[in-house]
């Protein structure tokens, strides 16, 4: 009895070297903290290639340049594409925030046929320049050029399969708090490929248009 209470005695004068401090965490905290790393993660790629197109952009190689390659006026209606996708991304967003299922899946299926156009629209430019001899491997400013762009139409394939996955999802659960997380990380990977699309349109196609 004696060798117990003395036990329990240390172990009642040990010192305390933390103090235990629970707190409430919002749910899904760690998933937005987690998706903004991912967002700042792929910053980093696309800045590695726009400063790769940056460098050997202008390597021609004796083959076509800039303003032999580029459609203007089709670019301009790609980006106009993407950048309504955007808009009706915030229409479905403020749907969602009051409640609107329906609202909010029409809003989305209209981003998608957006978001569909504009990888129609990038791959027809990709097949024209190909049928014309521009491929990958004929010049360094080729091959950077396919890599910028392609990795973006990349991107914007994953988030409409993304996309799709959302609205299977919001038709079977509805907006529970779930679905609607994952619609606003959505949302920022949308917004996020928009602006980077921006600065492809600019840097690529009117600055190279200047060449």
């Amino acid at each position: 009895m004696s060798k117990g209470t003395a036990t329990v005695s240390a172990t009642a004068d040990a010192p305390v070297f933390y103090l235990k401090d629970e707190h409430d965490h919002a749910e899904g905290g760690s998933t937005m903290f987690g998706f903004w790393i991912y967002l700042m993660s792929d910053c980093l790629i696309f800045a590695v290639l726009f400063a790769t197109y940056g460098v050997l952009g202008g390597n021609y190689a004796a083959g076509p340049a800039p303003k032999d390659l580029f459609d203007l006026p089709l670019v301009a209606i790609n980006t106009s594409m993407l950048l309504f996708s955007s808009i009706t991304y915030g229409f479905a967003m403020l749907a969602m925030a009051k409640g609107k299922v329906g609202a909010t899946q029409g809003w989305l299926a209209l981003t998608g046929l957006f978001g569909a156009a504009f990888i129609c629209i990038e791959l027809y430019e990709f097949a024209h320049m190909i049928h014309e001899g521009a491929t990958p491997q004929r010049s360094a400013f080729l091959s950077s050029f396919f890599t910028l762009v392609g990795t973006h139409g990349l991107h914007v394939t994953i988030g409409l399969i993304w996309l799709v996955t959302l609205m299977v999802q919001v038709a079977r659960y509805g907006l529970i708090q779930a679905n609607m997380r994952r619609l606003m990380c959505l949302s920022m990977f949308w917004h996020f490929l928009d602006v980077i699309w921006i600065g492809v349109f600019t840097f690529v196609y009117l600055m190279g248009m200047l060449r």
